[in-house]
C-alpha cells in the first residue's frame, strides 16, 4: 500500500526525502538521550528549527515557567518536558520567490502547526512560530512537495540568498539578477565547501548600485550587477563585495572585485567558502563571521588567498551550466494588457496606488506591494492572497526585505480590482516604503535574546504616524524607521534613517526598558552608510523622539536637503541635546508607566532601596560612572563625525576604561587611575570571575576592553574609529547589565542626587 509519505517522496526526490527521514530519527534519538545535544542543536538549526522565547517566561494561563528551548535541561515548572515547548520554524525563500501553490501550503501549515500567522523576515524568509519539534518533519515534507526547503535556513551555513524584489522589472537595473540568485542558492545548498563554517554566511544580489536592492554592503558576499564593454561586446558580471555585516559591531563590506564575470560567480563563491571554512574562527563564535577574517587578514591578503584557492578548484560543470538558460529565464505576464473604460476608483485607492504601486519597465504592467504591518499576515489572508495571485499575476509573487509581499506583472487596468480584493481581506494598507512601513525583529515576543519589545514599539509608532500620514511633509513620509529588540540588528536599525535597538537601564533596582536612538544610517545605495547610537531613551518615550527629530528636520531643512545630510550638518550633539530631557527617568512612584514595555502590562516591582531624605532619588556612584562613560563615548562620535579619527579612537577606548573603572571601584575603591591597573583589576575581579559574563554573549564584550590596551591601533582611520566606538557601546551596555546583576550589598548607595547637586554646583563664595 502506498502511503502519503511515499507519495511525497516521489514529489520531493529521494535525497530530500531521505534527509527529512534522518532528521525525524534524530529527534527520536535526542528524546531518548542517545544523541549528544551539541550535535542535535546544529542539526535542527540547519533544518531551520529554533527554540524560542515562550511568552516572556509566562504561560498563557498565568503559570510561571522557565525560558524554554530544545535543550536537555528540562524545566521543572509548568510543563513536564522540553518537548511541550513550541519553537520557531524558518522556511527559505530564495530571492523571495513564491507561487500560489506554495502560499496555500504555508497557510495550511500556519493553521495546523502554528498560531495561524505567517511572518515575513528581513531576509525574505517565512517564519512560523509556536511549532512543536515533533511536528517539524511532517511540516518539512509538505513544504518540500511544493518545492520549498527549510534546509540551512539557520545554523552555520549559507542562509537564504536574497535579491531585489523588483529584479527584471526595475527601470534602473543593469540586468535581471534573478537567475543568478537562483543558481547561487541551488549551488550552495548542501555543498561540502559551504558546510565547515564557524558562523552563518549571507549572500545578496542587487540589480543596481543606487537603490537599496540587495543591500550589498551589509552582506558577507554582496553582488551588484555590472556590464563591461570590450572590443565592442558587452559582458555581464558583478561588482563583488565581501566581509560586510550588521550585528553588534557593524562592518561595511569591502570591494573584492570591480568586475567579476558571470562565469566566475560560482567558482569564486566556492573559493571564498573554502578560505572562510579553513581560516575562519571556530571556537569564539563572537569572532566567527567572515567580516572578522577579512579584517584580520586584510583585504589584499584575503583576496590573494581566494584567488589562489580558485586556481586549484577541480572543474565543476555546474559553474556555467545554468548560464545556458539565463536568456530564457524571464518572467512573462499571466495576461496581456487590455484597455478598459474608466470606472471611479474605490475610496482609499488613490493613496494606496501612490505609495504601493511601482510602474514596471514593461509597458502596461506594475508591481503592487502588499504592506504587512510587522511582517505578519494570517493564514486566511495568505490563502486568499494566493487566490488573488492565481487570478491576476500567476506565479509572480515575492517577499521583500522590508517584510512585505509584492505582486509582479499586475496589469494596470486590474489595479482597482486588486485593491478591492485586498481591501476585503484587510491587506490594502497604504504607505509601503514610507515612514509608516516600519521594520521590526521579533524582539521580546519570541526571541530569547530580545531585550525590549521591538514589535510593540513598531506597532505604536506605525499607529501614531498612520493617523497623521496624509498631513506629513513629503520629506518625512519617505524616511525609514527600523527597530531591533537588541544590539544584534536583526531589524537592520543601523541602516535606517531613524533606528532603534533595545537596551535596559536599572533605576533604584528597577529595570527600565530603553531604546538606543540611532541616526546617520543610509538605506539607499545598497545601505551606503551605517548609523550610530546617540543615547538611550525609555521605551515609552520613543514616539516623542520621532516627533522631535522629524519636526526639527522639517523646520531646519535647507531646500531639498536629504535627511542624512541634515543629520551631518546639524550634528549628533545638537540632536542629543534636544532629547536629553527624555533620557531622565523619574522614580517608579512618580511614573510607573515607564517601568513596563509596549504591549506588556506587567510592571517591575518596587526597589528595596527607598527614597532618601529631601524626596531625592538614591543614586549610586556606579550609575554616575556609567553615565560618564556614555558621555565620553558620545564625544568620540562627535570627533568621528568631524573627521578626527585619532581622537575618536582614544575617546572610544577611554569610554570603556571609564566603565571598567566604575565597576572595579564597587569592589576596590582605591584602584589607581593608571589604565594598566584598571584593566588588570577589571580582568581579575570581573572577567576571570565571570561576573561580567552575559548569559548569551559570554565574555566577548570584556575582550573589547583588553585589545586596545594590549596594542594601540597602527593607523587611525574611519574604519578603526567606527569599530572601537561600536565595541565601546557594547562594553558599556554589558557594564549596565553587569550592574543590574550585582547583589544589592555589592553596590554602595550614594547621597541623594538633590544633595549632590547642591554640593557640586555651589557658586563661588558659598552663594546658592
Amino acid at each position: 500500500m502506498t502511503t502519503w509519505k511515499d507519495r511525497l517522496a516521489d514529489t520531493m526526490g529521494p535525497d530530500l526525502a531521505r534527509e527529512i527521514d534522518i532528521f525525524e530519527t534524530q529527534i527520536e534519538l535526542r528524546r531518548q538521550d542517545k544523541l549528544e545535544e551539541k550535535v542535535f542543536a546544529e542539526t535542527r538549526l540547519r533544518k531551520g528549527v529554533y527554540g524560542q522565547r515562550y511568552d516572556n517566561g509566562q504561560r498563557h494561563d498565568g503559570i510561571e515557567v522557565q525560558q524554554l528551548d530544545y535543550r536537555s535541561e528540562y524545566p521543572t515548572k509548568g510543563v513536564e518536558t522540553v518537548w511541550d515547548a513550541p519553537g520557531m520554524q524558518r522556511i527559505k525563500m530564495p530571492f523571495g520567490g513564491l507561487n500560489p501553490d506554495q502560499m496555500d501550503v504555508l497557510a495550511d501549515l500556519a493553521e495546523e502547526y502554528s498560531d495561524g500567522i505567517c511572518h515575513v523576515t528581513t531576509r525574505q524568509d517565512i517564519q512560523l512560530h509556536f511549532v512543536h519539534l515533533e511536528d517539524t518533519p511532517s511540516l518539512m515534507r509538505r513544504l518540500a512537495a511544493v518545492g520549498v526547503t527549510t534546509h540551512e535556513a539557520c545554523g552555520n551555513a549559507v542562509r537564504n540568498v536574497t535579491a531585489c524584489p523588483l529584479s527584471g522589472a526595475c527601470h534602473d537595473e543593469v540586468f535581471d539578477v534573478t537567475p543568478y540568485a537562483r543558481a547561487a542558492a541551488q549551488y550552495m545548498l548542501g555543498h561540502p565547501d559551504f558546510q565547515d563554517f564557524g558562523r552563518k554566511f549571507k549572500v545578496s544580489f542587487s540589480g543596481c548600485a543606487s537603490h537599496p536592492c540587495g543591500l550589498a554592503t551589509i552582506h558577507d558576499m554582496g553582488l551588484i550587477a555590472a556590464i563591461r564593454t570590450a572590443n565592442g561586446k558587452e559582458s555581464r558580471g558583478f561588482t563583488l563585495y565581501v566581509g560586510g555585516g550588521l550585528g553588534a559591531v557593524p562592518y561595511q563590506a569591502k570591494l573584492f572585485e570591480e568586475f567579476l564575470p558571470v562565469e566566475e560567480l560560482l567558482p569564486t563563491a566556492q573559493a571564498i567558502g573554502r578560505v572562510f571554512g579553513r581560516l575562519g574562527e571556530k571556537k569564539n563564535r563572537a569572532r566567527a563571521r567572515i567580516k572578522f577574517l577579512v579584517d584580520k587578514l586584510g583585504l589584499e591578503e584575503f583576496r590573494r588567498l581566494v584567488r589562489e584557492e580558485r586556481k586549484v578548484l577541480p572543474e565543476d560543470p555546474r559553474w556555467t551550466s545554468y548560464l545556458e538558460g539565463v536568456s530564457s529565464d524571464r518572467e512573462r505576464p499571466l495576461q496581456a494588457p487590455v484597455s478598459r473604460n474608466g470606472v471611479p476608483p474605490p475610496e482609499g485607492y488613490d493613496l494606496w496606488k501612490k505609495t504601493n504601486v511601482y510602474r514596471q519597465k514593461q509597458s502596461g504592467f506594475v508591481i503592487a506591494t502588499v504592506a504587512l504591518p510587522l511582517g505578519d499576515l494570517s493564514a486566511y489572508q495568505l490563502r486568499n492572497l494566493a487566490g488573488i495571485a492565481r487570478r491576476l499575476v500567476g506565479d509572480h509573487v515575492r517577499t521583500t526585505v522590508e517584510q512585505n509581499i509584492v505582486l509582479r506583472w499586475v496589469r494596470e487596468e486590474d489595479l482597482p480590482e486588486l485593491y478591492t480584493s485586498l481591501q476585503a481581506i484587510g491587506l490594502a494598507q497604504p504607505g509601503a516604503g514610507t515612514i509608516i512601513d516600519i521594520t521590526a525583529c521579533p524582539g521580546t515576543d519570541t526571541c530569547k535574546l530580545g531585550i525590549a519589545s521591538s514589535r510593540g514599539l513598531a506597532e505604536e509608532l506605525r499607529t501614531d504616524l498612520a493617523t497623521q500620514f496624509v498631513q506629513l511633509d513629503e520629506a518625512v513620509k519617505n524616511l525609514r524607521i527600523k527597530v531591533s529588540g537588541c544590539f544584534n540588528s536583526c531589524g537592520q536599525h543601523q541602516v535606517a534613517d531613524i533606528g532603534f535597538y533595545g537596551v535596559s537601564r536599572t533605576i533604584d533596582r528597577h529595570k527600565v526598558p530603553h531604546f538606543q536612538v540611532v541616526l546617520g544610517g543610509q538605506w539607499t545605495e545598497n545601505a551606503g552608510s551605517y548609523g550610530q547610537a546617540i543615547g538611550a531613551v525609555p521605551s515609552k518615550r520613543i514616539p516623542e523622539v520621532v516627533r522631535r527629530i522629524t519636526d526639527r528636520y522639517i523646520r531646519q531643512r535647507q531646500g531639498e536637503e536629504k535627511f542624512q545630510d541634515f543629520i551631518q550638518r546639524i550634528g549628533k550633539k545638537v540632536l542629543r541635546e534636544d532629547l536629553e530631557d527624555l533620557m531622565v527617568v523619574p522614580s517608579y512612584e512618580k511614573d510607573p508607566t515607564l517601568y513596563s514595555d509596549w504591549g506588556d502590562p506587567r510592571e517591575f516591582t518596587m526597589s528595596d532601596i527607598g527614597t532618601g531624605e529631601c524626596a531625592g532619588e538614591v543614586v549610586t556612584p556606579l550609575q554616575f560612572g556609567l553615565t560618564a562613560a556614555e558621555r565620553e563615548l558620545f564625544e568620540a562620535q562627535i570627533q568621528l563625525d568631524e573627521g578626527d579619527f585619532p581622537k575618536a579612537w582614544h575617546l572610544g577606548r577611554g569610554a570603556m576604561l571609564q566603565a571598567a573603572k566604575t565597576l572595579v571601584r564597587e569592589q576596590f575603591r582605591d584602584v589607581p587611575d593608571e589604565p594598566e591597573a584598571i584593566v588588570s583589576e577589571f580582568k581579575k575581579r570581573f572577567f576571570d570571575t565571570k561576573i561580567f559574563f552575559d548569559k548569551y554573549a559570554g565574555g566577548k564584550f570584556g575582550n573589547y576592553l583588553f585589545r586596545p590596551y594590549e596594542q594601540e591601533a597602527e593607523d587611525f582611520t574611519d574604519d578603526t574609529a567606527r569599530k572601537i566606538i561600536a565595541e565601546a557601546q557594547l562594553f558599556i551596555e554589558a557594564s549596565h547589565a553587569c550592574y543590574a546583576r550585582l547583589e544589592p550589598e555589592q553596590v554602595a548607595p550614594m547621597t541623594q542626587l538633590s544633595r549632590l547637586s547642591r554640593s557640586t554646583l555651589r557658586k563661588p563664595g558659598g552663594a546658592q
